[in-house]
């Protein structure tokens, strides 16, 4: 029972993770085709969420873009010692992002932003190697930001604004590797929460060093997503002295959202758009994830000593006529997962992204935004060394994981 539960309970969003921790890569279908760099790229509303300072500087008085990308992930694990492998079920994420923005005086604009930065899914067979540390989770969130951008002069401005979280988590994994019911029925336990909500903020700035050359800062803060009211139900455990009994009691945990700092550079030159983001998340604020139950069963410590960890991303646009642009961009993503801490609830390690994607305006209004990216994350042998065995004791459980993701994705800019 002390370490009744082993990976992260709660987290947010819907899809596969694939990038750093649990952070997630889509936040706008013009950004994903330019390897995901914008701090410093004024182009459109998404903007909001890469730099809300840059909103005042935008040509239009109203702008909207809005996005979805299907993600298709794989991930196969082996340990050829003991002659064991698995296979991820093949997931499809689909997630959305709205941004807008509108101009109010020469010197203020407003914007309004919906996305998902953060999360998990995952979905391994029922029973097997490793389900004593999960079976499947699904996790969604959403972001929700109002921000506002004030030109101070045509060479700088500021920009920023509250952030309002709210998300969702259903998680299965069985107890150990052996324990059963008097039927053989695996023992198991079930964790669900919704309606958790919490808020941060974020602050930008932008500087315009020449009409061609900008520099932009974009920083949001860690938020703290706290569960109260989920309940854990607990099922298919004997009826013997120590073991849970089989029911649905309440639990509490909390995971942070940590606080990450971007800065970019674009520069223009003709037909050309070139532009370079650095992202830098502040892991180190995941130590653990406790979980106390209302049962009055023993809390669950799971060490996770995540460290602080960097992206590296560079973008490209070509406008090839008045009506397309080309795009094609690459990043390179930091895994924030330590030796002897790598759950299969979070599948990655360092990983290598390569996207494109393209523009064409259907009217002096209307464009439609096709992006893709195909992420490799390096095979790692890795392993928790933090499990729970079938006496109580410490185990570890590792092997071979090879991960990749493909996500297609289309959106609309409007602007007038």
């Amino acid at each position: 029972m002390r370490k009744l539960l082993l990976v992260v309970l709660f987290i947010a969003v819907t899809m596969v993770t694939y990038a750093g921790g649990y952070r997630v890569s889509v936040q706008g279908q013009r950004a994903i085709a330019m390897g995901h760099t914008g701090v410093a790229v004024v182009n459109s509303a998404e903007l909001v969420f890469f730099n809300p300072a840059g909103l005042v500087y935008l040509e239009n008085k109203l702008n909207v873009s809005v996005g979805v990308s299907g993600i298709f992930t794989d991930v196969i694990f082996q340990n050829e010692e003991l002659g064991i492998s698995s296979e991820t079920d093949n997931s499809v994420g689909t997630p959305l992002n709205i941004y807008a923005s509108y101009q109010v005086t020469d010197w203020m604009s407003v914007g309004l932003g919906v996305y998902t930065p953060y999360g998990s899914e995952v979905s391994w067979p029922t029973d097997w190697a490793g389900s004593q540390l999960v079976n499947n989770i699904d996790l969604a969130s959403i972001y929700i930001q109002p921000v506002l951008s004030f030109k101070l002069s045509d060479h700088f401005s500021i920009g920023g604004g509250p952030i309002f979280v709210t998300g969702s988590v259903n998680f299965n994994r069985n107890a150990t590797r052996t324990t059963t019911d008097l039927e053989g029925n695996r023992s198991n336990i079930t964790v669900d929460d919704s309606g958790v909500t919490n808020w941060g903020w974020s602050v930008g700035a932008m500087v315009n060093l020449t009409e061609d050359l900008h520099l932009g800062f974009n920083y949001r803060s860690e938020i703290i997503l706290e569960s109260e009211d989920g309940t854990a139900t607990f099922a298919n455990f004997p009826n013997s002295p120590g073991a849970p009994p089989n029911e649905t009691t309440g639990f509490n945990a909390e995971l942070p959202l940590p606080a990450e700092l971007s800065v970019g550079i674009s520069y223009t030159y003709k037909k050309w758009l070139f532009a370079f983001d650095y992202n830098r998340q502040f892991w180190d604020v995941y130590e653990s994830l406790d979980i106390t139950f209302e049962n009055g069963a023993p809390s669950s410590v799971n060490p996770r000593n995540y460290k602080n960890s960097s992206a590296y991303r560079f973008g490209l646009q070509y406008q090839a006529t008045e009506k397309i642009a080309l795009r094609a961009g690459y990043y390179h993503d930091e895994t924030p997962v330590q030796p002897g801490f790598f759950a299969p609830e979070t599948p990655r390690n360092d990983s290598d992204g390569f996207t494109g994607g393209v523009s064409f305006a259907v009217t002096s209004k209307l464009a439609i935004d096709a992006s893709f990216f195909y992420l490799r994350f390096e095979e790692i042998d890795a392993s928790y060394d933090f499990g729970s065995g079938s006496t109580g004791a410490q185990e570890s459980f590792g092997g071979t994981y090879k991960s990749s993701v493909f996500a297609p994705g289309l959106g609309l800019t409007y602007k007038m």
